[in-house]
């Protein structure tokens, strides 16, 4: 397993929050996302390592700017 953490930025929301799990969900080796917005963190738990390229990109997909924590 697999744990990273990210900030996101833009998020304010619970929809925000849906957005950004729904699209870091279909990343392929992905268990577990948790996201909050009022704090800003995406914390992802996977079977693989995941590219810091498909996270960002799945998050910016999303609408929101993410960098790793």
């Amino acid at each position: 397993m697999a744990e990273v953490d990210y900030k996101v930025t833009g998020m304010s929301c619970g929809h925000c929050e849906a957005s950004v799990r729904g699209e870091v969900s279909k990343l392929a080796g992905v268990e577990d996302v948790q996201v909050s917005a009022a704090d800003g963190t995406l914390h992802i738990v996977s079977t693989t390592a995941l590219a810091d390229e498909a996270v960002i990109a799945a998050v910016d997909e999303a609408g929101y700017t993410a960098v790793r924590a």
